[in-house]
């Protein structure tokens, strides 16, 4: 168990890796267009296309570890509000929609990749880029989104602090 437990660690700090990276790639092709045309240039057309294609990577590949830090952005005015007891159950059936949601989405999200090998669809912009290597990120990242949730929902942390404000 210890080693599976180590494998789904890999792979969910493997995903923010790749979101850290593409968030830098994202900065670097951004600054590199704006200077190609200050300096009168076209900037390539792959730039923009690769930039549209990381924010999608950066954001469904980074998401599974922003639920687990709680870095996702959830108000807690309502929560601060409640009893302790209260605020546990709440927590607990929030995040228990979360992954019901989170599951949804993967499900969908995994008909759509394989529609997409199915039908071999690509995506025609700067060049040819197979649609399933967009999509494929879709169940993954909201499988992994559900096992994150869910440890709010069976664990002994919960989503919530029930303290309102700005704790850093």
């Amino acid at each position: 168990m210890r080693a599976v437990i180590r494998a789904y660690d890999a792979l969910l700090y493997t995903m923010a890796f790749i979101a850290a990276i593409t968030l830098v790639w994202l900065m670097v092709s951004v600054v590199t267009s704006v200077v190609m045309r200050n300096l009168g240039f076209q900037p390539f057309a792959w730039l923009f296309t690769s930039a549209e294609y990381g924010i999608l990577y950066m954001t469904m590949l980074g998401a599974p570890w922003l639920v687990r830090e709680k870095g996702h952005v959830h108000i807690e005015l309502v929560t601060a509000a409640l009893p302790s007891a209260v605020r546990r159950v709440v927590s607990r059936l929030v995040a228990l929609v979360c992954v019901a949601v989170s599951l949804t989405l993967a499900w969908y999200g995994l008909e759509l990749f394989l529609t997409n090998i199915e039908r071999n669809d690509f995506d025609v912009r700067a060049y040819y880029y197979p649609r399933w290597l967009l999509t494929i990120t879709f169940p993954i990242a909201f499988s992994v989104m559900a096992i994150e949730f869910a440890r709010f929902v069976f664990g002994a942390d919960l989503m919530h602090s029930g303290e309102a404000g700005i704790h850093e």
